[in-house]
C-alpha cells in the first residue's frame, strides 16, 4: 500500500491526504503538550480517548444543527473529515474565571462570568499566540466583520450544547476553544466547526468536588492524565461503566 502523504503536523494530531478530493485523514497522537509546548510527555492511549470523544461531540452537534467537518471515524486513532481552509484564530469560549483570564484580570479562578464571554486568539506559535480584539482580525483581513458574527453564533451554540452535555453527567465546562473552517459550495461560503472537541481543548471539573478533568492535570502536575480523560469517557458513556484507563485499543465501536 502506497505511504500516505502526509499534509500537517500539529503538538497533537496529524493530517494527512484523504481518501477523495476534499477529505483528509485526522490522526490523534498520545502527545501531551503545555506552556506552548514547553511541557512535553507522551500519554498511552490519550490519542484513542480524544478520538472517541471528538467523535461523540462532533457527531452530538451535527445532530443540533450545528456544521463540522467531521465525516466519521476510521479506527481507534483516526477520523476522516473534510478539508477546510482554518481562519487563523482560537475561538475561546469562557463560562467562568480560569487560567489565563484569571491571571490577565486578576479573578480568582473559578468565578462564574455573568455571561458566556468570547475570546479570540492569532494562530501563532511563535508568537505564542497573542489574544487579539475583532479589529485587529478585521483590519489584517483574518476574518470579516460577517464571519465574525457568524463566529459568536456558532460558537455559542456549541456552548449551549455542550454545557448541556457536561451539567448532565455531573460536569462543569469551564471554558473551550474551538477552530473554525471556511468551506465553498460553488461560490458560497460557509463557516464550520473544525479541529477537535475533546479535553485537550476544554476546561472540564467535577460539580461536586471541583476536581479538574482535563489537560490542567497535565499542567499543574495534578495526576494522571489518562485517568482524568477516561472518567469523561465513562461518564459520557463512550467507554463501558467499569472499563480501567485505555493503553491499547480496547475501545468499543
Amino acid at each position: 500500500m502506497a505511504r500516505r502523504k502526509l499534509v500537517y503536523e500539529g503538538k497533537a494530531k496529524i493530517l494527512y491526504e484523504g481518501p477523495e478530493p476534499g477529505t483528509l485523514v485526522q490522526y490523534f497522537k498520545d502527545d501531551a503538550t503545555a506552556g506552548n509546548g514547553e511541557k512535553k510527555d507522551v500519554i498511552d492511549g490519550k490519542g484513542v480517548l480524544n478520538n472517541r470523544l471528538s467523535e461523540f461531540f462532533m457527531t452530538g452537534l451535527a445532530g443540533v444543527g450545528v456544521p463540522t467537518h467531521f465525516i466519521k471515524r476510521l479506527n481507534m486513532r483516526e477520523q476522516l473529515i473534510r478539508q477546510v481552509e482554518i481562519i487563523p484564530l482560537e475561538v475561546i469560549v469562557r463560562n467562568v474565571a480560569a487560567g489565563s483570564m484569571s491571571k490577565r484580570l486578576g479573578i480568582e479562578e473559578g468565578t462564574p462570568l455573568p455571561r458566556p464571554i468570547i475570546e479570540f486568539c492569532y494562530k501563532d506559535d511563535k508568537l505564542g499566540d497573542p489574544l487579539v480584539a475583532e479589529e485587529h482580525i478585521i483590519a489584517f483581513g483574518w476574518a470579516s466583520q460577517q464571519d465574525l458574527d457568524d463566529i459568536v453564533a456558532l460558537a455559542l451554540r456549541v456552548n449551549d450544547f455542550m454545557s448541556g452535555c457536561m451539567m448532565a453527567v455531573g460536569i462543569k465546562l469551564v471554558d473551550f476553544k474551538i477552530e473554525i473552517g471556511r468551506v465553498w459550495d460553488n461560490d458560497f461560503q460557509r463557516l464550520i466547526l473544525a479541529d477537535e472537541i475533546s479535553p485537550d481543548s476544554c476546561r472540564l471539573w467535577d460539580i461536586e468536588t471541583g476536581k479538574k478533568l482535563d489537560k490542567d492535570v497535565f499542567r499543574r502536575d495534578l495526576g494522571s492524565l489518562a485517568d482524568a480523560y477516561t472518567e469523561v469517557a465513562r461518564r459520557l458513556g463512550v467507554l463501558p461503566a467499569n472499563s480501567g484507563p485505555v493503553t491499547r485499543p480496547t475501545l468499543i465501536n
